[in-house]
């Protein structure tokens, strides 16, 4: 499938312990897919200068719109913005603009050495507003820094949504059918192999009986319906009854 592309990266060393679950990548999928753009990579790094600075490096050039949550707070170990700039090559330092946003959140007396640290913000860097705990993000180049915090990670996503250029919403088409996974991998691989234009995928259940799901996806919708109308052949040539459809929305 053609069309804009994405990838995220999860930052924190929390995450990689287990101490914490991590749920903004699905949120962050979930948007992606809504405004049609193809979320085709998501990595999980330590809290680490080289790993951070590896994987911005490495996705920038591969996709339109890289995300980074996590790392950008007040404490010693929040060094994502310091490691952006070293994938870009640019200094970083207070912003005035980062500041008088936190200084009128805090009060001016109660803007820290450890506060100053949220805005500390890259050369040539565009804020990205946080209208939850106001300490910003930033957009640089194809970028985009925020928040860990899931709250916070929701509104700043949406603070940039209006920012990105998507493509045709990619829409699926389930079925559910009682049936073991590898009694029919040989001919979806035919029917995707005879619909290119569409992604499609088995899901092995369990619950209910054994089964699977069968999801055909694509941003095309002629391409999605005639290879959801190639499924329903092949089940009933292969005759597979009780079988659940759940069309696109």
């Amino acid at each position: 499938m053609s069309g804009p592309t994405a990838a995220m990266i999860v930052i924190g060393d929390e995450i990689l312990s287990g101490r914490t679950r991590e749920g903004n990548a699905h949120h962050l999928a979930g948007v992606m897919t809504e405004i049609g753009i193809r979320l085709t990579e998501i990595r999980v790094v330590a809290d680490g200068r080289d790993a951070i600075v590896e994987a911005v490096n490495t996705l920038r050039s591969r996709v339109d719109y890289v995300f980074t949550s996590g790392g950008i707070g007040p404490t010693h170990d929040d060094i994502t913005a310091d490691a952006v700039a070293a994938a870009f090559g640019v200094l970083i330092g207070v912003r005035e603009d980062a500041r008088a946003i936190l200084a009128a959140y805090y009060g001016t007396d109660d803007i820290n050495e450890a506060r100053l640290r949220m805005a500390r913000i890259p050369d040539g860097a565009d804020l990205i507003e946080n209208p939850l705990s106001q300490a910003p993000g930033f957009r640089l180049g194809n970028v985009h820094v925020m928040a860990g915090v899931p709250d916070i990670f929701k509104v700043m996503v949406e603070t940039v949504r209006p920012t990105l250029k998507g493509g045709a919403p990619v829409r699926s088409w389930a079925f559910r059918v009682p049936v073991p996974e590898g009694d029919v991998a040989v001919a979806l691989a035919q029917v995707a192999e005879a619909h290119p234009a569409v992604s499609l995928g088995s899901y092995p259940f369990y619950r209910g009986g054994l089964g699977t799901t069968l999801i055909a996806r694509s941003s095309d919708e002629a391409a999605l319906d005639a290879a959801a109308q190639a499924v329903r052949d092949m089940l009933v040539g292969m005759g597979v009854g009780n079988v659940e459809e759940t069309p696109p929305d």
